[in-house]
């Protein structure tokens, strides 16, 4: 069984070169496109509780971000929308065209960066535990830059089965920062959300992207209709990021009550309700 289909049951590893960078994506089902594009220091088994559920119905098109998992590091980042246009690529290729995206934590902001590029790829778009607007101060600097070089989830991902069958473990990794009960996260969620940074090959080069980009001035360029999505116990970006989102997009917020900022492997369910009642709504 290969790595793919340990990740995601059911769904397709493909890989494109996109502009000297070669990228590892999932894809399965058929139906209207979604594009879940994951954080920082993820991979595509973030999604492998929440996948499934928005699976029936979907061509579910799920990307490793360069430098993540499969896919290989960008020969220059400058910014976050060079990280847009490889995603702007791999839907091209799959011949997806007017595309729901769902970006969680830095998945969101390169999706907002998306769909101001691609207007003509995104159809709508959910910000779940979207970075960018408090990514620049300070304290998030400081934290970003010191996990980008200590790396402690390289460092994690080789125990992570240990971590998944310990209460203790769990809380110890995931409690304060990404989880509200992290004991209760199950553990093939704790196993997707580890299995990736052993694969990682540059995870700093988006960490100081973010660093560098403040979506707020072009929030007025995106066109399509937007669901603000957030754990209502997120204690890496605050749920203020949500409503000044919320207020810039001119769009609903959905929180997740009794949630970190893990949420689409912390509730699925919940996660899963909300944007396909935002999906219905808007097409």
């Amino acid at each position: 069984m290969t790595e793919a289909k340990v990740e995601l049951a059911g769904f397709e590893e493909r890989y494109l070169d996109a502009r000297g960078c070669r990228l590892r994506y999932l894809v399965a089902g058929r139906g209207e496109p979604l594009l879940l594009v994951h954080g920082l220091g993820g991979a595509a088994s973030n999604w492998l509780a929440l996948a499934p559920l928005l699976l029936p119905g979907r061509r579910l098109l799920v990307p490793e971000l360069p430098g993540h998992g499969g896919s290989e590091p960008l020969p220059a980042a400058a910014s976050l929308n060079a990280y847009a246009d490889r995603l702007g690529l791999v839907a091209d290729h799959a011949q997806v065209a007017g595309t729901a995206v769902v970006g969680h934590s830095l998945g969101g902001a390169i999706a907002l960066r998306l769909a101001i590029r691609r207007p003509d790829l995104v159809e709508s778009l959910v910000l779940a535990g979207a970075a960018g607007i408090t990514s620049a101060t300070r304290r998030s600097r400081y934290a970003l830059t010191v996990t980008g070089l200590l790396k402690p989830g390289r460092r994690i991902a080789p125990h992570r089965r240990r971590v998944a069958s310990s209460a203790l473990l769990r809380t110890l990794v995931f409690g304060r920062w990404g989880a509200a009960d992290p004991q209760a996260l199950p553990p093939e969620v704790v196993d997707g959300f580890l299995a990736g940074p052993a694969r990682h090959t540059d995870t700093f080069s988006a960490a100081r992207a973010l660093m560098r980009d403040d979506p707020r001035a072009d929030l007025d360029r995106v066109r399509c209709p937007a669901l603000v999505l957030w754990g209502a116990r997120d204690n890496q970006l605050p749920v203020a990021d949500a409503f000044d989102y919320a207020r810039r997009l001119r769009a609903p917020v959905r929180l997740i009550a009794d949630c970190g900022h893990l949420l689409i492997g912390e509730r699925p369910d919940a996660c899963a309700d909300a944007i396909e009642s935002f999906l219905a709504a808007s097409s």
